[in-house]
Parts: C-alpha cells; structure tokens; sequence
C-alpha cells in the first residue's frame, strides 16, 4: 500500500497487476532527491500513436487517418462496455498514452458491462459508432488488435487480458504466420 501523509492507503502499482515503475536515485546541490523518469510513453506519445496509426490504417486499408481512428475508437469502445470500470483501468494501463486516453474518454462508467456476443455482432456494433462517418472495414477489431499487439509488451497485455471477462482473449487474438510480426517495435 501507498500512504501519504493526510491521505488515505492506496493500493501499489504491483497490487493491481501491472509493471512495476522504478525511481532513481539523482543527487542534486541542494541534498539527495528520489526522482523517477518521465514515463517513455508520455515522453515519446506522438511518436508512438504515428507508428499505431500508420499500422492500423495500412492494415484496414484506409485512406486518412480520421477514418483509421474513427475505426480504432469504435473497436475501443466496443470492447470497453464489456468491463466495469475497475477493469478497464487495468486494461488501460497496459496501453500507449493516446491509446488510453482514446479507450476512457466519455466512458460513462455506469452503465454495467454487456456479456461478449459473437464476433459478427461485435463488429457490426463497431461499425455503429458514429454510423453517419464511419467507413469501417470488417477487419477493423483484428487490424487493431495487430495493430495494438505491436506497440504494446506482450507478456503485460496478456497478464492483463487473462484478468478480465470471458471473451476478452478471443476479442484481442490475432492469428499471424510469424509470431515476430507482432513483436513491440517500439520500446
């Protein structure tokens, strides 16, 4: 637990299942400080949502990228009404900072979770998010699931997968020829 003077115990990072977060120790003139580096997520954000982006929107054959994050929105909040929100922010947490920030904004958190129907359904209701400018193709939950698998750490976004309702591996596989083709580009 995390305590604060004044504030009330919070659980650890540990405690909820994601990757530990590690400080340094930097010496400064006025004494000795614990300092922890700015995430590398937040520091190079643009430069990975350009690397997701170009993926997702190659693999679904898109023309813009409002179109490809029109899609990757849709295939978020898809999957997002399936948790509580407990879940989601594990689930979040394990994603580049744009990502997530994509995959909490407007989420209205109480509303209780939908059970995961077939996978048809599942990208028809995709398809249903913003239907007057959405060209969303049928691949449009595995071209991001490919697309997500490859700037994400395998090991921390299976972890995470295996924690949350029945239907949330199936939604997230991908089925390639090569397992290097998913492998976090970058890190």
């Amino acid at each position: 637990m995390v305590a604060h003077k004044g504030a009330p115990a919070l659980p650890d990072i540990d405690s909820l299942g994601l990757a530990s977060l590690h400080c340094s120790t930097s010496k400064h003139a006025a004494g000795s400080n614990l300092s922890m580096p700015m995430p590398w997520t937040y520091r190079h954000a643009s430069k990975e949502w350009r690397a997701f982006l170009n993926d997702v929107k190659e693999r679904m054959s898109l023309a813009s990228d409002n179109m490809a994050y029109t899609a990757v929105d849709g295939v978020l909040q898809v999957f997002r009404r399936r948790l509580t929100a407990q879940q989601g922010l594990l689930f979040a947490g394990v994603l580049p900072s744009v990502l997530r920030a994509i995959f909490v904004q407007g989420w209205d958190i109480t509303v209780p979770p939908f059970p995961f129907p077939e996978r048809s359904d599942l990208i028809e209701e995709v398809k249903q998010v913003r239907p007057h400018h959405n060209l969303t193709p049928n691949n449009a939950i595995d071209a991001t699931a490919w697309a997500i698998r490859r700037c994400t750490s395998a090991r921390d976004f299976n972890r995470v997968l295996e924690r949350l309702p029945v239907g949330s591996v199936a939604f997230w596989h991908v089925d390639v020829d090569d397992p290097a083709e998913l492998e976090q580009r970058i890190i």
